[in-house]
């Protein structure tokens, strides 16, 4: 991706996330710069990859095939002593008309919520532990209701709706074409992307960034090393 698409990304979902009244961390704010005089009192931003993360999966087709997300807290799976939340918290945006790919997670159990915008469709199957997509009904759990949906249902979340992801669901997301962006919060167990992926058909996660302009905010896997303190 070019930077300056993901800048014009981040810009864009930070005016969404300030249309829905959500109030951002101020790390979420820093600028290339202000990451210049960071120091080690900010290592579990670092180490937990807290922050900004836009990736085309390395498809090269954003618009069609991409996801933005803001990482808001998190704990830490391979540190636990140090970093012992069990718990994560994120920001989603998908523009009209795009798609982000089929996966599951082995272990994390997450909360899906359109926060506003747009409606968006979740795709549902249930997989097994070798990544087998599987053709038999789902059970879906959406805002206090349970029910049972055939494999490949498309789950409708209108603003305010939201859907329980258990660990072996397959899961996809799709924004209608028109009606502008969606808004979505993620609510879930602590978030490990590095081992906790399963997607349907291999990708890769980040981006190969084209520095076609100076970043506006450093991605989640930018950060430099903290300042040493003199």
């Amino acid at each position: 991706m070019k930077r300056s698409k993901i800048n014009k990304v981040i810009k864009d979902m930070e005016a969404l996330i300030n249309q829905h009244g959500f109030e951002i961390p101020p790390f979420a704010k820093w600028t290339p710069k202000d990451w210049g005089h960071i120091g080690h009192e900010y290592d579990e931003v670092r180490d937990n990859c807290l922050g900004w993360d836009i990736t085309d999966y390395g498809l090269g087709s954003f618009d069609k095939i991409g996801f933005s997300l803001l990482t808001i807290r998190n704990g830490n799976q391979k540190r636990p002593k140090e970093y012992p939340k069990p718990y994560a918290e994120k920001l989603l945006m998908l523009y009209e008309g795009q798609t982000a790919p089929m996966h599951y997670h082995w272990s994390k159990m997450e909360d899906i919520i359109n926060r506003g915008g747009n409606d968006i469709y979740i795709t549902v199957y249930n997989g097994d532990e070798d990544g087998s997509m599987l053709g038999t009904d789902v059970t879906v759990y959406s805002d206090g209701k349970k029910e049972s949906v055939p494999a490949g249902t498309k789950v409708l979340l209108k603003p305010g709706q939201s859907i329980t992801i258990t660990p072996y669901m397959y899961h996809d997301f799709t924004v209608p074409d028109t009606g502008g962006p969606v808004l979505l919060g993620e609510v879930s167990m602590c978030n490990d992307d590095e081992h906790d992926n399963r997607f349907y058909e291999p990708i890769g996660r980040f981006p190969e960034v084209e520095e076609d302009e100076p970043p506006y905010r450093l991605l989640c896997n930018e950060y430099p090393a903290a300042k040493q303190a003199e």
